[in-house]
């Protein structure tokens, strides 16, 4: 029982963190794929915008990491 429910709840994790990941990705590609702002500030706005994106991905994924090792000690 426990078992089918962390996977179910893995399953659906894994469908929201797919959103997650790419919720800055418009925002990253028109930001970094042309000059559409250009100067220091525009620069530091690009380095957090391309920092906070990679803390999005990494915490979406630690959240499955950390199911998939529950999953894993499940019976």
């Amino acid at each position: 029982m426990r078992r089918r429910l962390l996977e179910q709840t893995l399953a659906e994790v894994k469908t929201r963190v797919e959103i997650l990941e790419a919720a800055l990705d418009p925002a990253h590609r028109q930001f970094t794929g042309r000059s559409v702002w250009v100067g220091p500030t525009a620069r530091r706005f690009a380095d957090d915008l391309i920092a906070r994106r990679v803390r999005l991905r990494q915490a979406a994924q630690a959240l499955v990491a950390t199911i998939e090792e529950e999953l894993g000690g499940a019976r």
